[in-house]
């Protein structure tokens, strides 16, 4: 334990620097930029669970339409809570229903189209991002860290920039995480403060010469504010709804709390009586939580009625906890190969550098020269264990660790430990000092040309920002960056055609379609006419995803389907339409394939781009084409607009095509829409 001179001269070393205006401004810009990639908005597709577990869980219970609802929100065996998307999207179309009333009485638009369906929770969720923001920025400012530089890191960070903004159940995990060791944080440094302030008056007690002073110092003692229990409610409440969110939650709060547990532990004035308390207080606070969001559940998937509780018929089966559903069906390996099964060094070598890049590897390196330290017992280069420094290692190391556990491994499951990376490692890139290890020098001495030359960016802060523009528009815009504006595109055809079309979709190569925002019209639901007669409405939009089926597969279902519905629609004249949806790397061989076969007609009715398909990369094409561009001996005029057709025909790689295809009427076979 410190002494009282000792804490002071921490905190005396760790006195918040005066505040440069230039990098708050950079900030401010990354900020605002958050904002703008959100309102343009991203087309990018990081994973199908932004949609679908989110979008399509909730859209069916404010609009009347069809949805495409995921097994995780099946009513036999939920692993997911509903909860949570009905605030992060429910809350938003709430909103977007009550304006859309208005705009569309006044000004004749609709709000209901796949851009404002995914804008409105995207900006709430944006909203939220901020929290962290601001939580990283109350630890700074707590403990006397250079919080400019952090915060510059980490609003410049892809994570911020793209997963902040998406409706992944991951981002209300980063954002919860950051509140948790806001709160831990706070109630370390003040706990510190009451313990060391409790510990010196409890030693001038003891000394006292006479009854006088004792009384007086036992008045002293007595007057110290309570700190035990700090925030206990807040903290039990974030992680219940943390892990109701996502159980893998427990992995990012068990460091936070540990820490808040273990507080002042070894002073005389705590001991593990009030440990064993901040345990049993910490449980109770969390049942009320708990108890609202398996009610919640529980009437929403139908396992809990009105009726069973009048008539008092209720039993244990009458209640589902979705985290205990989560867990049974993760802990069986055999589940977890429908998703993919990765080894287990995946998240530390691969996800760390991919999400992170310089901040991460220097992340892994420094943590390697702990553990080098730990196994040489030279304890004092390791971290206290009660300081924040502690408190950021463990938060960033244990969750990649724990996680690292289950063969499923996706980077996005790792995105919490940005902040506590940040924290730690983002002075190293400006090659300023870090916490807890050299003294901060005062800014007055400072030469004039040493702060002009810190401000210049530094290699590694350079590295930083490249690398992390190239993510955003990568992940933000080119990953599967056509879906949104196929959706957009036939979401404008479902509208504008006549009421007996028909429409079939084929997909493959491609992430699922959030159909949700198509806006279908509701087909499972009973109407009843004005003269009490019941109906339903006709299906009148089909969907076909064949993933990663082999193109030729796909072709001969086509044409079985093109069949189908010449027998079914055309005999009744019912007018439909058919597509294709393909990656333009597919376009060779599906050319190739209808050109052999001769199985129907096709002509390209729209292309959206960008559109990168990681699992069918056109690495072999565009590397033929720029290794053309390398033989420059016989330069000429024509050789220069080669290079320049080689260019453009590399770049069109990466689009997605809508391929109409059309029924081959026999005594015209030979007839095939070219490009």
């Amino acid at each position: 334990m410190h002494s009282k001179n000792e804490y002071r001269r921490s905190i005396d070393e760790y006195r918040p620097a005066v505040p440069v205006k230039r990098k708050i401004g950079l900030y401010w810009f990354l900020a605002c930029l958050r904002i703008i990639l959100t309102l343009i908005p991203q087309t990018g597709y990081i994973h199908p669970d932004e949609y679908f577990q989110s979008i399509e869980v909730v859209s069916g219970d404010h609009f009347d339409i069809d949805v495409n609802k995921p097994w995780e929100y099946n009513s036999t065996f939920p692993i997911r809570t509903v909860l949570i998307p009905q605030i992060t999207v429910g809350v938003p179309y709430t909103i977007l229903k009550r304006l859309s009333q208005y705009i569309l009485f006044y000004f004749g638009t609709s709000l209901k189209s796949p851009y404002f369906l995914v804008l409105f929770p995207r900006l709430l969720m944006c909203g939220l991002s901020f929290v962290s923001d601001y939580c990283l920025y109350k630890i700074c400012y707590m403990y006397g860290q250079n919080y400019k530089i952090r915060l510059i890191a980490y609003a410049s960070s892809y994570i911020m920039l793209v997963y902040g903004t998406r409706t992944f159940s991951n981002t209300i995990e980063l954002i919860l995480t950051a509140l948790l060791l806001y709160y831990a944080s706070y109630c370390m440094a003040y706990s510190e403060k009451v313990v060391v302030q409790s510990d010196y008056l409890s030693d001038k007690y003891n000394t006292a010469k006479n009854g006088v002073e004792r009384v007086k110092y036992y008045k002293l003692k007595a007057s110290l504010p309570p700190h035990s229990l700090n925030h206990c409610f807040k903290i039990a409440t974030v992680t219940i709804i943390g892990i109701f969110n996502r159980p893998t939650f427990i992995a990012f709060a068990f460091a936070p709390i540990f820490f808040w547990l273990q507080r002042g532990l070894g002073s005389k004035t705590v001991g593990f009586g009030d440990f064993h308390i901040r345990i049993l207080t910490l449980i109770v606070c969390g049942i009320p939580t708990a108890v609202f969001f398996i009610l919640v559940d529980s009437f929403y998937f139908g396992y809990l009625t009105m009726a069973e509780i009048g008539n008092l018929d209720i039993t244990m089966n009458n209640f589902v906890v979705t985290p205990l559903n989560f867990l049974k069906y993760n802990v069986n390996t055999k589940n977890l190969q429908n998703h993919g099964l990765h080894p287990h060094y995946v998240h530390f070598l691969v996800n760390v550098p991919l999400l992170y890049n310089v901040l991460g590897i220097i992340g892994l390196v420094t943590f390697g020269k702990m553990l080098h330290s730990g196994i040489k017992a030279q304890w004092l280069d390791l971290p206290r264990i009660q300081s924040v420094v502690g408190l950021m290692t463990a938060s960033f190391i244990m969750p990649i660790a724990l996680l690292s556990v289950f063969p499923h491994q996706e980077p996005r499951f790792i995105i919490p430990t940005l902040l506590p990376l940040v924290f730690l490692y983002a002075p190293n890139m400006s090659q300023t000092s870090g916490v807890d290890t050299v003294s901060r020098i005062a800014e007055n001495n400072v030469h004039p040309n040493a702060c002009s030359a810190r401000n210049k960016p530094s290699k590694m802060q350079i590295i930083w920002f490249i690398l992390n523009i190239t993510l955003t528009l990568f992940y933000g815009y080119a990953h599967q960056g056509g879906v949104l504006p196929l959706t957009s595109h036939i979401a404008t055809e479902l509208k504008a055609k006549p009421d007996l079309t028909h429409v079939h979709l084929f997909t493959s190569h491609t992430y699922s379609i959030p159909t949700a925002l198509l806006h279908l019209r509701n087909t499972r639901k009973t109407y009843i006419s004005s003269g009490n007669h019941k109906y339903k409405l006709t299906k009148d939009f089909h969907l076909y995803e064949h993933g990663s089926k082999p193109i030729k597969d796909v072709c001969n279902i086509i044409a079985l389907k093109l069949r189908e519905c010449e027998h079914k629609y055309v005999n009744k004249s019912i007018p439909y339409r058919l597509y294709y949806a393909l990656p333009a790397t597919g376009m060779g061989e599906f050319m190739s394939i209808q050109n052999n076969t001769k199985l129907f007609s096709y002509h390209i009715v729209n292309r959206f781009h960008p559109h990168l398909t990681v699992e069918k990369l056109p690495f072999i094409k565009i590397t033929n084409k720029f290794l053309r561009l390398t033989n420059i001996n016989d330069f000429s005029v024509r050789s220069f607009f080669d290079i320049v057709d080689n260019v453009v025909d590399a770049f069109q790689q990466f689009e997605l095509s809508l391929i109409r295809i059309e029924y081959l009427v026999p005594n015209k076979r030979k007839t095939v829409h070219a490009l």
